[in-house]
């Protein structure tokens, strides 16, 4: 029996190939949503979306400190495995729902997987990579996506029978979100955009968008490629950054902000995209995968693969910096080889675990 817990939206979506594999393989396995970005009730539709089974077990967390936060997650899921002791549970990536289930886990001797193992950022003033860094060294079964991940590990001086090559479950949702998302309408036409001349943009972490100056050299870095391209700059406002752009009294210019969509119209625009302009750790591999470049505006990126392979860069939040990155990334075109694996991450770690007893 496999406990699987899910805390937010991308979790539930790097998680959901491996959710389908075990529903292909015939084997046991529950859902505990820990509400930790939005309450289940929310969250519904999502798991609609993907066509996912619902969670078994809804822990409501709700938005908190992170002390507070995790410590009410990690005493949702220890009374869970309490209930329904599984023989594993399995958490994916670096939210605070990651460090606390596997916290909870681990006082009750319960075995722990780890999706998405060994990415760093090496910035301990995160609280991402402190959940990442903590959840790789309590856990017994290390699934990394890369052989950088794999590197990562090793350095750390983890046991090296823990760990495990599987490539990145982002892809296998991709390939499968998208033939689902064929389904549906297409959100680009209803937009007005042609495939290859719109930029996507997404920007949401406090460091970019909390302080009025850093927010409004970022806005005008955005208007500055809408000018120097002449192409739509096409933005999805995340409520957060929406709310921060209504605070500080900022105008969008001559970009076109646009209410959040949903996450299979949201992977058809990045699909089509010239060029993704964000702070997302997400969208970088998913933009990488998809053959899309991408400028992160960001000092530093826990996807060291996307610039490696050359489908990434870093840029400062300078207007100028913004537009000679976009410049550079663009001329470069996009040839690169997909450092993330094949489409069958999930299978792999659902046999590791299989074989594994």
């Amino acid at each position: 029996m496999i406990a699987i817990t899910l805390g937010t939206r991308p979790e539930i979506i790097k998680m959901a190939p491996i959710i389908r594999e075990c529903e292909q393989q015939d084997i046991d396995y529950f859902l505990i949503h820990s509400g930790q970005h939005y309450s289940f009730e929310m969250d519904q539709t999502f798991f609609d979306e993907l066509q996912l089974p619902r969670p078994h077990y809804n822990l409501n967390a709700g938005s908190g400190t992170h002390a507070w936060q995790t410590g009410k997650i990690m005493a949702g899921v220890e009374k869970v495995l309490l209930e329904n002791p599984p023989d594993l549970i399995l958490v994916q990536g670096d939210t605070n729902t990651v460090l606390a289930a596997a916290l909870a886990a681990s006082k009750l001797q319960h075995a722990i997987g780890h999706v998405e193992a060994g990415l760093r950022c090496f910035d301990r003033r995160l609280p991402e990579e402190i959940n990442r860094v903590v959840t790789d060294h309590i856990s017994d079964y290390l699934f990394a996506p890369t052989t950088k991940a794999v590197g990562n590990l090793r350095d750390e001086g983890i046991d090296e029978s823990k760990i495990h090559l599987t490539g990145n479950t982002i892809v296998d949702a991709i390939y499968q979100n998208l033939q689902i998302s064929c389904g549906g309408y297409d959100v680009a036409q209803k937009l007005g955009l042609q495939p290859g001349e719109y930029f996507l943009v997404t920007f949401h972490r406090p460091e970019n968008v909390d302080s009025r100056a850093t927010f409004s050299e970022l806005m005008n870095g955005l208007n500055a490629i809408h000018d120097e391209f002449s192409l739509p700059v096409v933005f999805p406002m995340h409520p957060r950054t929406k709310k921060q752009m209504t605070a500080t009294g900022l105008s969008p210019g001559s970009i076109h902000s646009i209410d959040p969509v949903g996450y299979l119209e949201f992977l058809q625009l990045e699909a089509g995209a010239r060029c993704i302009l964000t702070d997302s750790g997400g969208i970088q591999e998913e933009s990488c995968i998809l053959g899309i470049p991408c400028v992160t505006v960001r000092q530093n990126t826990e996807r060291p693969e996307t610039l490696l392979v050359g489908a990434n860069v870093l840029s400062n939040v300078s207007c100028a910096e913004i537009v000679k990155k976009t410049q550079e990334i663009l001329a470069r075109g996009s040839g690169w080889v997909n450092p993330f694996g094949d489409g069958t991450a999930a299978r792999n770690i659902v046999n590791i675990l299989d074989h594994s007893g």
